[in-house]
């Protein structure tokens, strides 16, 4: 859009990025579900909050068995979020606001309702159209044992991961059933993702976020699993990194970024995905799970960085998204970091508290050198709501035998306007899932008009945001429990002690999550931003 090549290739270094969850974002016809309308008629506020960029949840044709996260067709945008010319007008539209889009692939598997599948289950054993997945025999007498022991990719589930047909074979599938997962190994598999990138690249998306980018490839001998065991059959296996390499070549045709939902351990193997020559950036999960404490998130920043400073690739900085606890609600918790298999129904909750830490780490990450991505609701300081367990549609809950309360709560209609039916979110029926009560007193546009509200907030953090340069962070002494950094004429401090900590010298305050006390310290679970 009249930038030089390499502006465009560089500005996701630094952008603040937007999740948009189609389905609960707004609804453009009324019908109770999120839709492309719906985004389309919300641009203005988009723009207005600041945001570089937006990334959409998957909206292609699906079942929904998982949040559309089991996908039937991938050049068809589902009828419940719109069309495909719909699809790209959004793009453009976005585009002319200044702000670029990244879809959402899920390469890892399809839906049971693709047309591959349908296919491979009608041609039968042995046949090529099934060497597009993993068909395998059965172990034991009669094939009536499964062909390996791999665990589920729900934490928490007990299922197993491979379905036994009718004519005897067993398909494997890490998800549910309704996802069966691909054949890396087949030439075919590759040439129909890499042809999905040019689709949408050619229809004017900026970049893609790839779902579970490390479970493609798998072991062709399908080995049991056995925990500790290098390498690992199905995760973060170094024939990957050559399916990357090929995706990298696409996406420098069109100045396309690729973020990648990679959760490692090792931080060499993590770094390995980021190479020049693969994805430009991938999501930082050490500081989204990290607890409100401040030597651990001093650890999870020092370590991010160090991770991502020998490939040259840029930090991501995230709270929250569509698979984790709100922010208010987490640190509003006793346990204040974010593990799955800790989830539980009735886990007490301090939403004061909550909502106080999260807006001084909303501070916390726009200041950190890298990409920050703020997901939908985020911004206007939504609490984790409680789903009624008739309502909820999640597979997570279920294939937890109903002890994992899900996802759903993360994924609630945004408010929008506090008179309106359903706080605004649009329909003129009940929405997909049910707002609690008292959702409306967060809607934006009681926050819009609200100097101290948290869209408030976020609004001032993002157009500020630039005062601290694109240079590395110093940190700068300071008491315990207070974190305290400068990047080029700005200073962040995060004070997380029991105590008020006093502020470094500076000429001026920039930000504040709260207000100082009345001897002019930082009161506990407070940040600012002060001009050096």
């Amino acid at each position: 859009m009249g930038q030089p090549r390499h502006a465009q290739q560089e500005w996701w270094r630094s952008a603040v990025i937007y999740q948009v969850y189609v389905r609960s974002f707004a609804d453009g016809d009324g019908d109770g579900t999120g839709d492309l309308a719906g985004v389309r008629s919300k641009l203005p506020y988009l723009a207005e909050l600041g945001v570089d960029a937006l990334w959409f949840n998957p909206w292609y044709l699906s079942p929904m068995k998982d949040g559309g996260y089991d996908v039937a067709d991938y050049r068809v945008v589902d009828p419940a979020f719109g069309t495909l010319a719909e699809a790209e007008k959004l793009i453009a539209e976005a585009r002319e606001l200044g702000i670029r889009t990244i879809v959402d692939i899920v390469p890892n598997h399809v839906s049971d309702q693709h047309p591959w599948f349908r296919a491979a289950l009608a041609a039968g054993p042995g046949s090529p159209e099934r060497e597009l997945f993993h068909f395998r025999p059965g172990r034991g007498p009669g094939g009536h044992l499964p062909p390996n022991d791999w665990p589920s990719q729900f934490v928490g589930s007990t299922d197993p991961v491979w379905t036994r047909l009718p004519d005897g074979d067993w398909y494997l599938h890490l998800f549910t059933p309704e996802q069966p997962d691909l054949n890396w190994a087949h030439p075919a598999v590759r040439q129909e993702h890499e042809d999905i990138l040019r689709f949408w690249f050619e229809r004017g998306v900026a970049g893609v976020r790839i779902d579970s980018a490390a479970l493609l490839a798998k072991d062709p001998e399908l080995p049991d699993f056995v925990a500790g065991r290098d390498p690992n059959p199905f995760v973060d296996r170094d024939e990957l990194h050559d399916i990357y390499r090929s995706w990298r070549a696409v996406a420098d045709d069109y100045d396309g970024v690729f973020v990648g939902e990679v959760w490692l351990p090792d931080a060499e193997r993590f770094a390995r995905y980021l190479r020049p020559d693969e994805l430009h950036t991938a999501f930082n999960f050490s500081f989204l799970s990290c607890p409100w404490e401040a030597d651990r998130l001093r650890t999870s920043i020092d370590t991010t960085l160090a991770e991502h400073a020998p490939v040259g690739a840029p930090a991501t900085w995230v709270l929250c998204n569509h698979d984790v606890t709100r922010t208010v609600t987490r640190y509003g918790r006793a346990e204040t970091g974010f593990d799955f298999a800790a989830k539980a129904f009735g886990t007490p909750t301090d939403l004061a508290l909550g909502t106080r830490r999260a807006r001084a780490a909303a501070l916390l990450s726009l200041a950190l050198p890298g990409a920050v991505y703020v997901y939908q609701g985020e911004e206007l300081g939504l609490p984790e709501a409680d789903i009624p367990r008739e309502s909820i549609q999640d597979p997570m809950y279920f294939r937890s035998q109903g002890t994992d309360p899900g996802r759903d709560g993360c994924r609630v209609p945004l408010p929008w306007a506090a008179d309106a039916p359903y706080a605004g979110f649009g329909s003129r029926q009940e929405p997909w899932l049910p707002q609690p009560a008292g959702w409306s007193a967060h809607a934006a546009d009681l926050q819009a008009a609200d100097p101290g509200s948290m869209l408030a907030l976020y609004r001032a953090g993002i157009r500020l945001r630039p005062v601290f340069g694109t240079g590395p962070l110093a940190w700068l002494p300071s008491p315990e429990g207070v974190l305290a950094f400068a990047r080029a004429d700005a200073l962040c401090v995060v004070n997380l002690a029991d105590t008020p900590a006093r502020l470094p010298a500076h000429s001026r305050l920039l930000l504040g999550s709260g207000p100082l006390d009345e001897e002019g310290r930082l009161p506990k679970d407070t940040a600012v931003w002060l001009r050096a």
